[in-house]
């Protein structure tokens, strides 16, 4: 998707809900909300990328931890390990809030903005400079 996404996630996020979830490019949480991979209590791994984009988010030792373990955690918890954004009181609410502020700037910036730290995290720092400044030279030519 070339348009930003945000998640708001108002109850369970299990499983494929919580790759759903970390698919998206923002996540605002409810208080309530709950989040886990729990694919190892049944003998599987996360197969949509909970892995792969857990520890990218997370680090190592914490997507190790919430992987091999499987067990729940809260909103706040995901708040502070990075999962999430914010943590409120209505997710939806927040998030429509957050999308109308960036719907106030132009979309070519911001679909450019959203491809470059996307791409940032595929390659290496010089790459990924090199990338960043081929779309704000486009972006300048507009």
């Amino acid at each position: 998707m070339k348009k930003p996404i945000i998640a708001a996630v108002n109850g369970y996020a299990i499983g494929g809900g919580c790759e759903v979830a970390m698919m998206c490019d923002i996540i605002i949480a409810s208080k309530t909300a709950k989040f886990a991979l729990p694919e190892s209590k049944i003998g599987l791994i996360p197969g949509v990328g909970g892995t792969e984009r857990l520890v990218r988010t997370v680090g190592k030792f914490k997507a190790m931890e919430l992987v091999l373990t499987g067990d729940a955690f809260s909103a706040v918890d995901a708040k502070r390990i990075g999962l999430v954004n914010k943590v409120v009181d209505n997710a939806l609410d927040e998030a429509i809030g957050i999308g109308r502020k960036i719907i106030n700037s132009p979309l070519h910036a911001i679909c450019s903005a959203k491809m470059a730290i996307n791409f940032s995290l595929e390659v290496g720092l010089s790459e990924g400079l090199e990338h960043e400044l081929s779309l704000f030279n486009s972006s300048v030519s507009l």
